[in-house]
């Protein structure tokens, strides 16, 4: 824990624009970024990174008002040996585990990450693309080999199998709206066509000040 912390601290005091990650350990991601929220951070996005994108990476940008920057200097000040063996703003001592009051904020911090790597998965039009390929591939092998029936039974059950896959990640980034709209963060969309949520009165992350209101 101590090593993360230390690496997340540095880049704090060096960056504007952090990284967490890339993990698929998604629930230590959301500590790290809620730790990061107590030294004046924003989270902005998670992506899909890695062999076959399976790994996620967590951005984060500094919030330049001065809320959030009067809200770092209480945190060094009031955590002055964190990422040397001392508290850690949010988490019990020596874990990522959360403190009771923080286990919700981490809770929805997770929720944002896990519905920016959900829609990664969804907007991936070459992974459906692929998948079905190898509908037809498996197919046609089948068909090559003189197994007609087969053929079609094993396409066909492939095909099912893909098609559930895909709802269920649906129907897992619906779920995720819901909390997250719950909780009061509002959806929006990027030039890209990409949802995400933010919280009132953020903007998503640019060039310029993406936190003004």
């Amino acid at each position: 824990m101590e090593r993360e912390i230390s690496g997340l601290l540095r880049q704090i005091a060096r960056k504007d624009v952090i990284e967490i990650g890339p993990s698929a350990a998604l629930g230590r991601m959301a500590a790290l970024a809620h730790v990061a929220e107590h030294y004046g951070f924003e989270y902005g996005r998670t992506h899909r990174t890695g062999h076959k994108k399976q790994l996620a990476l967590v951005e984060m940008y500094r919030d330049p008002r001065p809320v959030a920057r009067a809200r770092e200097a209480a945190t060094i000040a009031a955590y002055p040996q964190a990422g040397n063996g001392g508290a850690v703003p949010g988490m019990q001592q020596g874990s990522f585990r959360p403190l009771p009051g923080a286990v919700d904020d981490v809770a929805r911090v997770k929720d944002r990450i896990m519905f920016d790597a959900l829609s990664s998965h969804a907007a991936d039009g070459g992974r459906k693309l692929a998948g079905y390929g190898m509908c037809v591939v498996l197919t046609l092998v089948l068909l090559m080999s003189g197994k007609p029936l087969v053929a079609l039974a094993g396409g066909g059950v492939l095909a099912a199998f893909l098609a559930g896959a895909f709802k269920l990640n649906d129907i897992r980034r619906q779920r995720i709206a819901r909390r997250l709209t719950d909780a009061g963060f509002v959806p929006v969309r990027d030039e890209r066509g990409r949802q995400s949520f933010l919280r009132p009165g953020q903007q998503l992350p640019g060039h310029a000040n993406p936190f003004a209101p």
